[in-house]
């Protein structure tokens, strides 16, 4: 078998249906994995997602549907995982496939909930996946500019230069670049940590407390997560490249970043509750707040920005109360 062989999607979101277009610019076909079957026959019927990047046109001749995900990993030389952080492990629950020769792909963003465990550490103590058979894939790059072919780029990483080089190529395209990268973990966490400090931005917007003040916010960010990467994947990294910087900026500035618009509901007057309700899509860096508060108490890093945020959502901390103590800190 050729890398990366037959592929399957699992999830029916907008980051999975964005990841399947740029996958079948280059693949004579795919698998994908959506969990209901209404869904599925309505795809099949208008020849698009009919719930998320509905302007995004698909061959559905080249795809193969199936709300079975065993059949789906039966099927899979390579998997990639594209469901939101929040339900991962729901889903993954009902694999009973021995995974232990496939590929994974791992493009959520998020650390699987009560288990405070990367994704593809998960996927390796829990499916017997080789670490060389990981990859991870992000950003920047938000699935509704994928949608709108806008230029996107996105980072592989892997342990097995290989298999990352084999799938950066299924994903490059006329719209689509792609870099290459070895720091699973550190890309893992700068996924998750960007989700957390795009809330705050959009807090900062709710409020209106201006441009200044978010410079100062982002600026702080990044510093405080090259501490944390350090604290727990000590290797060399720059902390300006894309995948760390770049989608931070993206995520924290972006029109179309869910937790950015989450943020700033609540700088707004929302309560957590009613923006979460607000919300029609997943806010991973809601969860991703206390996932990273738990995990930093086993590393005691200095993170006052994550801290704030955790005061604003699990302690009922006001919004301004929190960025007036977080303030002084900055540098």
């Amino acid at each position: 078998m050729d890398f990366p062989g037959k592929i399957a999607v699992l999830g029916g979101g907008s980051w999975a249906t964005a990841l399947a277009k740029l996958l079948l610019n280059n693949c004579e076909s795919i698998l994908w994995y959506m969990r209901r079957d209404d869904r599925i026959a309505e795809f099949k019927h208008l020849g698009h997602n009919p719930a998320y990047l509905t302007d995004v046109c698909f061959d559905i001749n080249r795809i193969e549907f199936s709300s079975d995900i065993n059949e789906v990993c039966r099927n899979a030389d390579t998997i990639l995982l594209a469901t939101p952080s929040p339900y991962f492990k729901a889903h993954t629950a009902k694999i009973t496939e021995d995974l232990s020769s496939k590929v994974v792909v791992s493009a959520i963003k998020g650390i699987v909930p009560d288990e405070n465990m990367l994704v593809t550490d998960y996927m390796v103590e829990h499916y017997g996946v080789s670490r060389d058979n990981i990859l991870v894939i992000s950003g920047p790059c938000h699935a509704e500019e994928v949608a709108l072919d806008r230029p996107c780029y996105l980072t592989i990483a892997g342990c097995c230069a290989e298999h990352t080089s084999a799938f950066a190529r299924v994903i490059d395209g006329k719209h689509s670049h792609t870099i290459l990268s070895a720091d699973v973990d550190g890309i893992e966490y700068a996924a998750v940590l960007k989700n957390v400090y795009a809330i705050v931005a959009g807090i900062i917007h709710g409020i209106k407390m201006g441009d200044n003040f978010k410079a100062m916010l982002m600026s702080n960010a990044i510093r405080e997560m090259e501490r944390f990467l350090w604290a727990v994947s000590p290797r060399e990294r720059n902390i300006c490249d894309s995948v760390y910087l770049g989608d931070l900026l993206v995520t924290g500035y972006s029109r179309f970043s869910r937790n950015h618009n989450f943020g700033a509901m609540i700088g707004k007057g929302y309560s957590v509750k009613a923006a979460r309700m607000e919300m029609e899509q997943t806010a991973e860096g809601y969860y991703g707040t206390k996932c990273m508060h738990d995990i930093n108490e086993r590393y005691g890093v200095n993170m006052p920005i994550l801290n704030g945020v955790y005061d604003i959502l699990y302690r009922g901390v006001s919004a301004s109360r929190a960025l007036v103590k977080m303030a002084p800190l900055f540098s």
